[in-house]
């Protein structure tokens, strides 16, 4: 069994849409038996979106259930070294960025939030101020130096 490794944000939110799945559940439940009601269910569109929304949701709660029961969460550590949960500033040559490193389910590259199993993330893992790295891409090696990490 693979761990999985979230922050304590990340925690929060899958507990949280867990819980908000089992509030939402009962409904699509009564939905079905609705649309069960009216007849024929092979041509009961009604009835067939209750259902698909009740295997989605299922499917959903089994998913959290398992990250919950498998991952941890990472305590946040002032070592100074880049972890789950560091806030990094870098650079290549004068062009700097930041990014969050959160785990893999937390990971939304368009919120600047990247997974530390992503290339970047493997690369500068463990890295502190002043350290260079150097991330393989499909545009080629790009050497970054960290500027901060918090």
């Amino acid at each position: 069994m693979d761990t999985i490794r979230f922050t304590k944000e990340g925690h929060k939110k899958l507990v949280q849409e867990m819980e908000d799945l089992k509030v939402e559940r009962p409904g699509v439940i009564a939905d079905v038996q609705k649309a069960r009601e009216l007849g024929d269910l092979k041509e009961n569109g009604y009835y067939q979106a209750s259902k698909a929304k009740l295997r989605q949701i299922d499917s959903r709660l089994m998913h959290i259930k398992y990250y919950l029961k498998v991952g941890e969460i990472v305590a946040d550590t002032k070592n100074g070294a880049v972890t789950i949960g560091s806030v990094v500033t870098m650079a290549n040559g004068d062009k700097e960025m930041t990014y969050a490193f959160v785990g893999d389910l937390e990971a939304d590259p368009s919120q600047k939030k990247l997974s530390l199993l992503s290339p970047i993330g493997r690369a500068v893992e463990g890295k502190v101020v002043g350290e260079t790295f150097a991330v393989d891409l499909p545009a080629g090696k790009v050497t970054y130096t960290v500027k901060k990490v918090s």
